[in-house]
């Protein structure tokens, strides 16, 4: 049985979690399953499966292993499709992160129609605060905001998303409203920090001549997930910093309050990250130049952001 054989089996039993069941959805004898990913077991010199009595179950190797046949598998099957000139052909996983914000506002609502178009793709979307490892955990694109930090993947700028300095009414008939930057030596600022533990930068703003500066203000909260971040603002514990993008119902309806209009953080940048690869899978080009006519037309134009 050849190689990519032995995977589609090796697959279908991680699947049901039987060799006799994969079987007999493969119309083979239970014999050949069970050879099949023994020659695979023996090829990679680990054991992919852990067999007991009751079930099996993939091993650590196991999943690993899995989850890059499911990608060689679907590369291999769109191949054939490859000059067929048919985007409907297009199949198999896309594994995708961005930020919440990003997703919820801009990718999601319009996602249903990609969807639709390519009905053989399953996207798997990562929402966190954490900043992925693209290679390590195979991501096939990312969508970062902020700095880029990582010059081994290839980088397309979409914009930039402009800012704004929020708190709620309730904190502002505590504390008052600050006018000036030197106003907030007597406020609190809700601290985000990447990693619980680390220095908070303070209250970003753009100098006269453009420069990014900083002034340490106190608060007692930090947290490190943008939903925290947002939620802590919202019950009057401090005054927060973050795109404009993600609030504006909020300020719309009055649940926010914009402070220190004259005194915002600079733009961040939003950039579209995939690794270094020669030939990328057709479903993945054609999700990220989705992606890019999808979020670019929501987003400030870097020139005009500097």
């Amino acid at each position: 049985m050849e190689q990519l054989d032995c995977m589609r089996v090796f697959l279908r039993v991680a699947e049901l979690g039987s060799f006799v069941r994969a079987a007999e959805s493969l119309g083979l004898p239970r014999t050949t399953v069970s050879e099949a990913v023994q020659r695979l077991e023996a090829r990679l010199g680990t054991r992919l499966l852990q067999r007991t009595t009751r079930r099996v179950q993939l091993t650590q190797d196991g999943v690993l292993y899995s989850e890059r046949c499911r990608d060689l598998l679907a590369d291999f099957d769109e191949l054939g499709s490859l000059f067929q000139g048919s985007e409907a052909a297009l199949a198999g996983r896309l594994r995708v992160d961005m930020s919440s914000g990003i997703a919820r506002h801009m990718v999601l609502p319009q996602l249903p129609a990609f969807l639709a178009a390519h009905p053989g793709i399953v996207l798997e979307l990562s929402s966190t605060d954490r900043r992925v490892d693209v290679v390590r955990e195979g991501f096939d694109c990312v969508v970062r905001v902020g700095t880029v930090g990582d010059d081994s993947l290839v980088c397309r700028p979409l914009g930039c998303l402009p800012q704004v300095n929020c708190a709620s009414p309730a904190y502002l008939q505590q504390y008052g409203w600050p006018l000036q930057l030197a106003d907030l030596a007597s406020h609190r600022l809700v601290h985000y920090v990447a990693q619980l533990g680390s220095r908070p930068a303070g209250f970003e703003y753009r100098s006269a001549d453009g420069q990014r500066c900083w002034q340490p203000v106190a608060g007692q909260l930090h947290v490190n997930s943008a939903d925290a971040y947002l939620a802590a603002c919202l019950a009057g514990i401090g005054i927060i910093q973050l795109p404009r993008q993600a609030v504006s119902s909020l300020l719309a309806d009055g649940s926010l309050c914009e402070v220190l209009p004259q005194w915002p953080a600079p733009p961040m940048a939003v950039n579209l990250l995939y690794p270094t690869r020669r030939h990328q899978p057709p479903r993945v080009q054609r999700f990220m130049q989705w992606l890019d006519s999808v979020i670019r037309p929501q987003l400030l134009a870097l020139d005009a952001g500097n």
